[in-house]
């Protein structure tokens, strides 16, 4: 049973951050779709437990929708060009297009460098940027490549995608699996260089 001194102190948080995001200037139209949702289902809004739910749904739909990745562009002059450049275990979270379910999936980034190399932490943050909208898996594999090849100059760049999506594993056949993508661009398109990346990355398992 939760006490009163937690519920206090969950709504002082919540207040907190109401205060901090703009929300002190009236409640987000998202907190009347999610009381409307709830009473779809045969909820009571305002039974304890769901009370401060829409909020709470309010405040997460910003939140994940208006992620802020950072800077994206820190590329630095390289006389490596050629060498294979692998970035593996990329961990996102995405919402697919047709469902409004999460699906998770493990990035894998490879490229051969031109002039430029890209910052470490830049890959994470392109596919945190590309996670943070409804799409499907194909979608954001296709899409961090091509910031990837933007980004670098190189038209040599793969992405590998291994996601489990809760519209599978939740509805419909119940079932959870791994969905593989792949983009292969370039000189990456290559068998030799597509194995030699896999092989890397432990991305060669099936």
């Amino acid at each position: 049973m939760t006490s009163s001194i937690e519920v206090l102190a969950e709504e002082e948080v919540l207040a907190e951050e109401a205060a901090l995001s703009g929300e002190a200037h009236g409640p987000d139209p998202l907190e009347d779709i999610a009381r409307r949702l709830l009473v779809e289902i045969g909820e009571d809004p305002q039974r304890d437990g769901l009370r401060d739910t829409p909020r709470r749904f309010a405040r997460w739909w910003r939140e994940f929708t208006q992620h802020d990745p950072g800077s994206v562009d820190t590329v630095f002059e390289t006389t490596a060009s050629g060498s294979l450049v692998a970035v593996s275990g990329i961990d996102v979270w995405s919402l697919c297009e047709h469902h409004l379910l999460p699906f998770s999936c493990r990035v894998t980034i490879g490229y051969l460098p031109r002039e430029h190399i890209l910052g470490l932490s830049k890959f994470a943050r392109v596919a945190h940027q590309h996670a943070h909208r409804l799409q499907s898996q194909e979608q954001l594999t296709q899409d961090i490549a091509d910031d990837i090849e933007k980004l670098t100059g190189s038209p040599d760049v793969a992405v590998i995608g291994r996601g489990e999506h809760l519209c599978m594993a939740m509805r419909g056949v119940r079932t959870p699996a791994t969905m593989t993508t792949a983009v292969w661009r370039g000189a990456l398109k290559d068998t030799g260089l597509r194995q030699e990346l896999t092989a890397l990355t432990g991305d060669n398992r099936h």
